[in-house]
């Protein structure tokens, strides 16, 4: 399926900053709608300049060039509902697909579909995957549970979850350790890779719903708690919390992401906005869409482009900050 369209909007803005202070650097925004129906629920970009997306309504995994806004999905299978998307090592696209309880590994160059099914285990309601330092790549399955693949082997591995339903983001840190946070659980947890095992480590506000995880160049972990609208940041060496509130009233921090100059890239459902935050100042900053109920619930990027999936709106959305 192939679709083609220019962008639909393009703006230059300098956002308002918490407390009524703009930052100094301009962000271009810009969209591109992907097949109607489609619900991108998460993105990657692809080392041929493209971003990779699952289309999660229509069972498959889309692919658009920036250049030209040209879409192209490949399906995965009856009954596939992708959930979350990353890029290997190897370069191939990698997708946690909760409809098939499998994931799946989509050649960028031929498009050849291969799945690794959950074999023994019913519905897991797999969410999200990242990489170790050995190119294991491990996952989460709200459900209650998490695993890993070995691409070399193909063998899949599947442990229970320590404090039961609730794994939903995952990250790999720069040393190559792996972490998760659990939404229903309100915890952290660092794997260990080798043995499998999962450790949970509290965050200093109960109940705080973490949906997901992402580190800092220095090996730091930022948490989005959807319940609290907090983001908060774990330092593992030291053991050491801290905690801020997004700004706006009642928010629901969804995704976190870091880019590489280490600044924190959020979303909030609240105020249907991406949201920037600097932690050398502690400043915010709020990029609305112009489309209502655009429901982020993603990010990822690469040097200079922060990309986000309209999940509401059948779009993607890119922040250049160059």
């Amino acid at each position: 399926m192939m679709r083609s369209g220019r962008a639909s909007a393009l703006l230059l803005a300098l956002a308002l900053a918490a407390g009524g202070k703009a930052w100094t650097a301009p962000v271009e925004m810009q969209s591109y709608p992907v097949p109607s129906g489609a619900h991108p629920h998460d993105v990657a970009p692809a080392p041929d300049g493209g971003v990779w997306y699952t289309a999660q309504h229509q069972g498959a995994l889309g692919w658009l060039d920036p250049k030209t806004g040209k879409t192209v999905h490949i399906p995965l299978g009856e009954g596939s509902s992708p959930h979350g998307v990353i890029v290997g090592p190897d370069g191939a696209a990698w997708v946690t697909d909760s409809g098939l309880n499998a994931i799946v590994r989509v050649d960028p160059r031929t498009r050849e579909v291969k799945k690794f099914p959950l074999a023994g285990r019913s519905y897991t309601n797999l969410n999200t995957a990242a990489f170790d330092g050995r190119g294991v790549l491990w996952f989460t399955g709200q459900s209650g549970v998490y695993g890993s693949v070995d691409p070399k082997t193909g063998k899949v591995t599947v442990h229970d979850a320590p404090k039961g339903r609730g794994p939903y983001g995952i990250a790999s840190a720069p040393d190559g350790s792996v972490y998760y946070v659990s939404l229903a659980g309100s915890h952290l947890a660092r794997v260990n890779t080798q043995t499998g095992a999962a450790e949970v480590i509290e965050p200093p506000t109960p109940e705080q719903g973490a949906r997901r995880v992402w580190p800092d160049s220095k090996g730091n972990l930022w948490i989005s708690e959807w319940n609290s609208g907090n983001v908060s940041r774990y330092d593992p060496k030291g053991k050491q919390w801290k905690v801020w509130k997004l700004p706006g009233e009642n928010p629901r921090a969804y995704s976190v992401y870091v880019d590489e100059k280490d600044i924190v890239w959020l979303t909030d459902f609240s105020a249907n906005a991406i949201v920037r935050f600097d932690p050398a100042t502690g400043k915010f900053e709020s990029f609305p869409s112009p489309r209502p109920g655009a429901r982020v619930r993603q990010m990822l990027g690469r040097p200079g482009e922060v990309w986000a999936p309209e999940s509401g709106t059948d779009h993607l959305v890119v922040l250049r900050t160059k």
